[in-house]
Parts: C-alpha cells; structure tokens; sequence
C-alpha cells in the first residue's frame, strides 16, 4: 500500500504511479482548481505548479501522452469526489473499466524496458492499433519483434518520461530514456532481492551436491540468468571482409537453441548439474531418476552436440552460448589468444547448425 499525493478530493482516483507533475495538470485542467490552491496544498511556489503545467501541456503532442492524459481526464471527470485530501490507492487487479493498476505497470515495463535497453531497439506504435511492438534490426537486416506490450501501459510509460519520441507520426518509434533505464535497473534490484529472500526462506529444502565445496556452493547461490546481451547478439552485429555479418540468422539459431536445450535440462532444480563435466574424458553429467521428462530429453539433447563437437569447441560454446560469458573472458580463462575466440565459436556454430539439420525434430521454439 502506497500514500500518493493528492491534489483535491476529487483526485484520489488517480492510480498511484501517476506522476505528481501530471496529478496536478490534471486537477488544474479537468477540475478548475487554481495554480495557488495546488500550490498551497503541495507546499511549493505558485511558479513551480505554472511551470509543471505548461511542461505537461507541451508534451501532449507526443500521442502516447495525449492518450493517456485523456483517458486519466475521463476517469477523474467520472468518478466522485472522496471525503479526504490524502487517499490511498490500492489495486489488486487490473481493472477493464479504470486506469492501470501500480502491480501490472511494474511487471509489464520490466519486460518492456528490458527489451528496449538492447541497441537499436525501438517501440513501434501505430495509430488505430491496440498493441504496441518492441521491433530491433536482425543479423540479415530484417526487422525482428522481440515483445508486444498493452497501449495502456506504454501509455504509461510515455507520461512517466521512461521512453520518448523525437518525431511522432502515423508510425511513432519510442526509444528509452535515462529515465527508464534507472527505473529498469530499480525494477530488476526489486526483482533479484525478491528472489533471493524467496531462496533463502527455501534453503531448507535444498541439498547441494556431496563433496561441493563450500566456496563453490557460495557461488551456485549467487548465481543468476545474466540479463546481459548475448555474445551471439554481440558477433551477429558485425560485419566480416565482404560486409556480411559475422554470424548468419541460422548460426545464432543453432546457438540459441542450445541455450534452450541448456535451460530447460536444469528445470529439475538439481543443483549440483555441472556441465563442464562433460569435458572431460571418461566422465559424464550423471542425471538424477525423479528429473521431469522434459528435462530429461534436454538433457540428452545437450550430451548429444557437447560430444559431437568435442574438446575445445564445446568449451567456447558451453561458455558462450548456454553461460553467456564474453568472448574475452572466455578467451582468457581457455588461455586462447586474443581474437581467436570468435573464429573457433563460429566453427563450432556451424558445426552445431549441421547437427541440428541433420536431426531435426519437432522440438524446435521449446522456450518464447
């Protein structure tokens, strides 16, 4: 529950993510109030309310922000006035006849700015259109659609200044903002010590592998899905002699769907799963009999195209492609020279491309 500041009684309607700024546009614009009375309310200068107001006003030429001041306005002129100036607002649901609630704004723009904060991303918004697409150039050139988000929370996002857009058309292309990217940041800390707590309440129930050492249980703790951009997305991105990328759409493929692979074979939540084991000659990664099917199958799937492409391959896209270390990482620990990790990957891809050919199945797109 959130105390969010309230410019009239009318006002406690307003969710609680609205902006203060915004808050008062609003009950200057949609109630009448005065510049001085919001200023006495809100403790602050005459001038500094003159100067919200006209900031907002100015802003209503970006389409997302008229939208949402209009549908704000609609609300607040609809709904009845409340019997206390500091109201609190809470919402459990998101809720078809009002306003977006503070939860689903959350969820929703973590995803959102997450897949804007790749480079040359952009929020693509159509007029007429109920859905707003996340689109980014690909290794061949085409335009790939990486998320689809409700208008109302890119609405949202607009009039909170976490994206904007320099050139509003019948196709107006958001790009994210100093803004969003600190509230990106905030909004993945929120979600990581969640889950932590979440892990630490549960760690009764785990068992470590026997004979793990302790400083390597620390780490297998610690460890998380790096949000970081794939290595691959990274090398996809640049150009060879000729002036084609350095990997092709199908060699990113392949390496994405051994991370798939990678993924799902840990879903049984067997902590002490080492897949470096399977570099080394005359031991294998063991499985444990109570593991899901799917898991199971993955798993096989993994063993598979590590033995196929051997020592020293399968290191680089062990590392690369299902840990997502960088190159020059990968580089060091391996001992390689410097820029030559990206040649043996692309070896190792086009190998993994063969092997996925010639065994193909129905099983492709597991995972999104």
């Amino acid at each position: 529950m959130k105390t969010h500041w309230r410019a009239e009684d009318e006002l406690a309607c307003v969710p609680t993510w609205v902006p203060n700024y915004a808050a008062r546009y609003l009950a200057h614009i949609e109630k009448g109030i005065s510049i001085r009375a919001l200023a006495r309310q809100s403790h602050c200068h005459a001038s500094t309310i003159s100067r919200q107001i006209r900031r907002v006003e100015s802003r209503r030429d970006d389409p997302l922000i008229d939208e949402a001041l209009a549908a704000l306005g609609a609300h607040v002129s609809n709904s009845p006035g409340a019997d206390r100036r500091m109201e609190t607002f809470e919402m459990n649901a998101h809720d078809m006849d009002g306003p977006l609630c503070e939860a689903a704004l959350a969820t929703a723009a973590e995803k959102i700015l997450l897949k804007l904060s790749d480079p040359d991303a952009v929020l693509a918004v159509a007029k007429g259109m109920e859905k707003a697409v996340v689109v980014r150039d690909g290794a061949d050139g085409a335009t790939l659609r990486t998320a689809v988000v409700d208008r109302d929370v890119a609405q949202a996002m607009a009039l909170k200044d976490w994206i904007s857009c320099k050139a509003p058309g019948r196709v107006s292309r958001y790009k994210i903002t100093p803004a969003g990217r600190s509230e990106l940041t905030q909004l993945m800390a929120k979600a990581s010590n969640s889950a932590r707590d979440f892990a630490e309440e549960q760690s009764g129930f785990e068992k470590l592998a026997k004979g793990t050492p302790q400083a390597e249980q620390g780490a297998q703790r610690r460890m998380r899905f790096s949000t970081s951009e794939s290595p691959l997305a990274v090398l996809a991105r640049r150009k060879d002699k000729d002036g084609k990328p350095f990997l092709s759409s199908d060699l990113v493929a392949a390496g994405e769907r051994l991370r798939e692979d990678f993924e799902l074979s840990q879903m049984d939540g067997a902590l002490g799963q080492n897949w470096d084991r399977l570099l080394t000659a005359g031991t294998s990664a063991g499985a444990n009999g109570d593991c899901t099917s799917s898991a199971w199958q993955a798993r096989d799937r993994l063993r598979e195209a590590m033995e196929l492409l051997g020592e020293g391959l399968a290191d680089i896209t062990l590392r690369c492609c299902c840990y997502l270390e960088g190159l020059e990482m990968t580089e060091r620990r391996l001992g390689w020279p410097a820029r030559s990790g990206k040649v043996v990957l692309r070896i190792a891809l086009v190998r993994l491309r063969a092997h996925y050919n010639a065994s193909r199945t129905d099983v492709s797109d597991m995972i999104g």
